[in-house]
């Protein structure tokens, strides 16, 4: 069977906005990769339900949120929502509320928008991030994510100030602030996941290679540290820089990236969601590992790799974990988001 996915990308050498392609869920081959829609750095997208495709848009000295109606071949630009300044770095929707959130690395903010029922945006809040960290890249807030909990809060990761907030969000799309976790300092927390049963998080420190696991009160909205491991080898002193993390649906594995290492870690987890091992250290076969994705069966991950401008492909055993490169000259131009139509 053919699954269409979407890549986005940077706009700075070669790549024009976002791509689609074909990918076969028997064998792994992607084929057929096309331009979706001309737009500059898509660094990040969310689909809807309803098909509306929400793709970071960067113009000169601007950045926001455009939006398409994407109808699994072709995308219809129906709205640019942008403000000067830079475009943000993460947006997910909100399916229940018909919110949109959108995190802003530079700006240093969260910020929410309802939907309509066309799929236009119109803001209905924003929260600003305050602090710093001891690392150079932590010179002061720097939003990296924003999504919903298991129990619809939104959590928000800085990792300029090493902390992740909590907060309950109306249904008018209104933020207040239900807690605060922060990390051992320099940590520089980029993107964080859930179990299946809500209860534990898998926060992942871009600028300390490391994973931590967190317990999560959906009574308060509260965590608290229960372990931190590396992502990459004890004896790598080069550059390295923990990207993207994703876990297996049946909650047995954890997967990351490493962008420096250029290569994905696979995490064996204990009954409690406890870090039982590192199982693997693969390359991604290219350089700058920012996203990765695993296949609709989860029978495969595919890695994109942004300096090298190429996407390479694993095959996944459901049982132990591991991955086995199965093609890695899948031609992307400056991928970093990669996702599956529904």
């Amino acid at each position: 069977m053919l699954k269409k996915m979407l890549f986005g990308t940077y706009t700075k050498r070669t790549s024009k906005g976002i791509y689609q392609a074909d990918f076969d869920t028997e064998t792994g081959a992607i084929s057929d990769v096309e331009l979706l829609a001309e737009v500059g750095s898509p660094t990040y997208l969310a689909l809807s339900d309803a098909n509306v495709l929400y793709a970071v848009d960067k113009q000169d000295g601007q950045g926001g949120i455009a939006v398409y109606d994407y109808d699994g071949n072709q995308a219809t630009l129906k709205q640019e929502v942008i403000a000067d300044g830079a475009s943000p770095a993460y947006v997910a929707v909100d399916e229940a509320r018909q919110l949109l959130y959108t995190a802003n690395y530079h700006k240093g903010t969260v910020e929410v928008y309802s939907i309509a029922a066309d799929g236009t945006l119109t803001q209905t809040d924003a929260f600003q991030a305050e602090g710093s960290g001891p690392r150079p890249e932590q010179d002061g807030p720097h939003m990296h994510f924003a999504n919903l909990t298991p129990d619809n809060r939104l959590v928000a990761v800085d990792l300029g100030s090493d902390k992740v907030y909590t907060f309950d969000v109306s249904e008018a799309g209104k933020l207040s602030e239900a807690a605060v976790f922060e990390t051992e300092v320099g940590f520089g927390p980029r993107h964080i996941r859930f179990s299946n049963d809500g209860k534990v998080a898998y926060l992942l420190g871009e600028l300390s290679s490391q994973l931590s696991v967190l317990d999560y009160d959906a009574t308060t909205g509260r965590f608290s540290l229960r372990e931190t491991v590396s992502t990459k080898p004890e004896d790598w002193t080069e550059h390295n820089g923990a990207a993207a993390i994703y876990l297996s649906n049946d909650g047995r594995f954890v997967y990351t990236s490493n962008r420096g290492h250029n290569s994905l870690a696979v995490f064996k987890l204990a009954d409690d969601g406890s870090i039982a091992e590192r199982v693997q250290l693969i390359s991604t076969e290219g350089d700058f590992p920012r996203d990765f994705a695993l296949s609709p069966d989860e029978n495969f991950v595919i890695a994109t790799n942004q300096n090298t401008d190429n996407a390479t492909v694993y095959q996944r055993d459901a049982q132990t974990g591991l991955l086995t490169l199965q093609t890695k000259d899948i031609a992307v131009s400056e991928p970093v988001r990669l996702t599956f139509v529904k």
